[in-house]
């Protein structure tokens, strides 16, 4: 497994999401009560191994992870999801053709 970043880079990298979600009134939300409580709950102990602090580390670790790319997910989809339908015209010009014209007046085209 990698190395994990350090607990104070997480839990600020988790606060930047949120400040991009929710604004500039992130700090009054439930979502960074949760995640500072969280943080000070399970900070550094004098104990040398803790297994529950380092769950918590690899957890957080992760959720930062799922925060970060839920974000670039949301980017990518507004920018390459479709349009709904186009007309033939348009779906033609986009990868550089022309449609031909009917010579003469058949009289069913437009």
């Amino acid at each position: 497994m990698a190395a994990l970043s350090s607990p104070i880079r997480v839990c600020r990298g988790i606060l930047k999401e949120l400040r991009v979600i929710q604004g500039p009134t992130y700090k009054r939300s439930l979502a960074y009560s949760y995640v500072m409580d969280q943080f000070r709950k399970n900070k550094v102990t004098g104990e040398r191994y803790c297994r529950a602090q380092q769950e918590a580390h690899h957890d957080s670790h992760t959720y930062l992870c799922l925060l970060g790319s839920t974000r670039s997910h949301l980017a990518l989809h507004k920018l390459y999801h479709g349009k709904g339908d186009r007309s033939r015209e348009e779906v033609a010009a986009l990868v550089g053709l022309r449609l031909p014209s009917q010579p003469g007046g058949k009289g069913w085209e437009k």
